[in-house]
């Protein structure tokens, strides 16, 4: 049998026929960084690039042989966990997890749609913050998600650029002393694209900004998958997490500014665009 030279990199996530995030997103993803994508879906939903109209959770049991019988056949290099949608599919991946130990595991907490639709339950909230933070050598929260996990409801409408990214920091410590060991909080909607990554000691870990000149362009749909699934990427390739995080920017930055503009609403970015 012939070796494959690509590092394998598996996608657990959802289903998003418009193909802006989830799985489809990820295997463009995967591609772009000259990986091989293996994926097991978590939730089938129906949306467009305007908004999430409905979910369907796919059974916990499904979802838990898809994942053993991948492993066992394509072992892969590094995970990327995206929507889980209910607890009892959160529960069977912290389980897989425990059990299998890949070599590199980014958790992107996938928590709202920019529409506003519940995409984790309460029960898989909870499963995130107890075992899947602590499982994973990064999470890649965006600052509204990260307010979530720390305890708040929702940021106040009335806080600005300044006052957000000053309470980045303090927000990463919380979510170390949850379990962490390394927080990339992305601010890419902010008035100045602004992400946080975070690492090492709990009480007083390493912090490194990563700023650039906002991009007004509504080619947004998926953002935070690709960056999760692209720091996955450079990992599976050998790469030390601060040259991951700034590849992966740098990927996003150029997929976003080649993106054609597709769909009446937050269109998919150009993931393929290295390849063109």
């Amino acid at each position: 049998m012939r070796a494959m030279n690509k590092p394998i990199v598996l996608s657990i996530a959802g289903y998003d026929p418009s193909s802006g995030a989830g799985v489809t997103a990820d295997v463009k993803t995967a591609a772009a960084h000259g990986c091989y994508a293996t994926t097991c879906i978590t939730a089938l939903t129906v949306q467009t690039t305007e908004r999430v109209f409905a979910v369907e959770a796919v059974r916990e049991e499904i979802v838990r042989d898809t994942l053993y019988e991948l492993v066992r056949d394509l072992p892969p290099a590094a995970v990327r966990i995206g929507m889980l949608g209910q607890g009892a599919v959160a529960a069977v991946v912290a389980d897989f997890l425990e059990t299998v130990r890949p070599p590199h595991v980014v958790l992107d907490p996938v928590l709202r749609s920019s529409s506003g639709a519940v995409l984790l339950d309460a029960k898989g909230e909870e499963v995130l913050r107890t075992r899947l933070l602590k499982l994973a050598d990064v999470i890649t929260p965006n600052v509204d998600e990260t307010a979530i996990l720390c305890g708040l409801s929702t940021l106040k409408n009335d806080q600005n650029h300044a006052e957000i990214t000053s309470k980045m920091a303090s927000w990463a410590r919380l979510l170390h002393r949850l379990g962490s060991r390394a927080v990339v909080i992305t601010g890419g909607h902010l008035n100045e694209a602004a992400d946080l990554l975070s690492y090492g000691d709990a009480e007083d870990p390493q912090q490194e900004w990563f700023r650039a000149p906002k991009i007004e362009s509504r080619s947004t749909h998926g953002t935070g998958c690709a960056f999760a699934m692209a720091i996955a990427c450079n990992l599976a390739k050998g790469r030390m997490l601060r040259e991951a995080v700034r590849e992966a920017k740098a990927y996003v930055r150029g997929a976003i500014e080649s993106a054609e503009g597709l769909g009446h609403g937050h269109g998919p970015m150009d993931h393929l665009f290295r390849l063109g």
